[in-house]
């Protein structure tokens, strides 16, 4: 619910319950005194027949009856309320009347009923009552139409700000330049919202240079000592001598896990910080049966059975060429890398997904476990654990859906991928940047 609709849904209920108080209040206070206006009237024309019997001027009984309501008998006496027949408009009447006794002077006591008509009291209390809903009427409209006005002109800046938070990018380099508006608290958000923009900026530049720096400056280091390392292992001499040939293997092996590792992280930092904005259609299909011919050697090494279901119409998505190539060569080494020798894999490529299955060593407990850096099925594999995260990261960056599964007692491996056709798949603007695979 939005908040003017909240807070003008609360100001009605007040003027309502504001209204029905009052109102409730209103009626019966009219009515107690249209009440107490006529029980005085009947008092005061009882005062005036105790007078006039007490000083002998009225007239016989009999004659008195013709003119008020005497009963020999006795009544209750005091103010009630009664209902009688109008002759005239043959209808049933409200009164109000007061019955008190009279001593007739040589004829004994008799009973005197005094009654007025309610009916001008309830007609009052009917057009009051009918000016009352009238009123509340015209005020619940009046509210919803000035919140509706507000909504329209008081609020306008604060949907212009949030238009802008929209369609703000941060890969434009550009803090966000609201305006001041004359409402102070919505000039205070801008301000604020101004200043945040500034600062996340600077945070933003900071970080892409450092991660680029961090890797450029770590991976020529890293290319001179393989480079190094190869030579020293062309040597001949190293050759004659047993401890050190294994000791410069086992540095070549380390510098090389250490490259890919810098590979893997420094990618998995720049799809972190959207570096890669631009995404253009890549035929899917024709990219997997390339990663697949380039896997084919390795395939054979390992005596893997492979089957390959790609679907005849064109698979075509929006992506980053690179992070495109980059995730199916992940799913690929993944799968080829933790199978058994002479263990099997499925490749389905369809327009809705993409599924690879694979056999591979029993695991227990969530598959999911392995999407987390540095987790591996082997601690003493030689794979950073990078793979399956940078699947992840890849997939959450254009909205597709990674799902892990196990079957056949842990021993089945599949990864579904939900694919987003490029139509829905949003475009990014153009850049420059490059991607290594991990």
């Amino acid at each position: 619910m939005k908040l003017l609709a909240a807070t003008t849904r609360y100001y009605l209920l007040l003027n309502v319950l504001l209204f029905v108080i009052g109102s409730i209040g209103l009626y019966y206070g009219i009515d107690w005194a249209l009440r107490t206006e006529m029980e005085e009237q009947l008092q005061g024309r009882r005062k005036e027949l105790l007078d006039r019997a007490r000083a002998n001027q009225l007239p016989p009984v009999a004659l008195l009856a013709t003119l008020l309501d005497i009963s020999r008998q006795p009544r209750p006496e005091g103010f009630h309320d009664t209902v009688l027949l109008d002759p005239i408009e043959h209808e049933m009447v409200p009164h109000r009347q007061l019955t008190f006794p009279l001593s007739v002077r040589g004829q004994g006591p008799v009973w005197v009923t005094l009654r007025k008509s309610l009916v001008v009291a309830e007609d009052l209390l009917g057009v009051v009552l009918g000016v009352m809903l009238g009123v509340l009427a015209l005020l619940l409209g009046g509210v919803v139409l000035i919140n509706r006005w507000l909504s329209g002109r008081m609020w306008a800046p604060f949907r212009r700000t949030l238009a802008s938070l929209r369609a703000y990018d941060l890969q434009q380099h550009q803090p966000l330049t609201l305006p001041t508006p004359a409402v102070a608290e919505f000039a205070e958000l801008n301000l604020a919202l101004n200043g945040l923009s500034q600062r996340l900026v600077a945070d933003y530049e900071h970080l892409r240079e450092f991660t680029a720096n961090a890797a450029h400056e770590t991976q020529t280091p890293l290319a001179i000592m393989q480079a190094q390392l190869e030579q020293l292992l062309q040597v001949p001499s190293l050759a004659e001598d047993p401890a050190a040939a294994p000791l410069v293997a086992a540095l070549y092996g380390a510098t090389l896990r250490l490259s890919r590792l810098h590979q893997a992280l420094s990618l998995l930092s720049k799809i972190e910080n959207r570096q890669f904005p631009r995404a253009v259609p890549v035929r899917l299909d024709e990219l997997l049966v390339e990663k697949v011919a380039q896997l084919e050697p390795l395939l054979d090494a390992r005596e893997l059975r492979y089957d390959l279901d790609i679907s005849k119409v064109p698979v075509v998505v929006r992506m980053h060429p690179g992070l495109a190539d980059s995730l199916l060569q992940n799913l690929l080494q993944n799968a080829v890398k933790h199978n058994v020798r002479g263990g099997e894999l499925a490749v389905t490529l369809t327009p809705q997904g993409l599924k690879i299955s694979n056999t591979g060593p029993a695991v227990t407990g969530d598959p999911t476990r392995f999407f987390e850096r540095f987790r591996k099925h082997n601690a003493a594999s030689e794979s950073p654990g990078l793979g399956l995260s940078i699947v992840q990261q890849i997939c959450s960056y254009y909205g597709f859906c990674v799902e892990y599964l196990v079957a056949e007692g842990g021993t089945r491996h599949t990864l579904r991928i939900a694919l987003k056709p490029a139509s829905e798949t949003p475009a990014r603007t153009p850049s420059a940047d490059l991607i290594a695979t991990a």
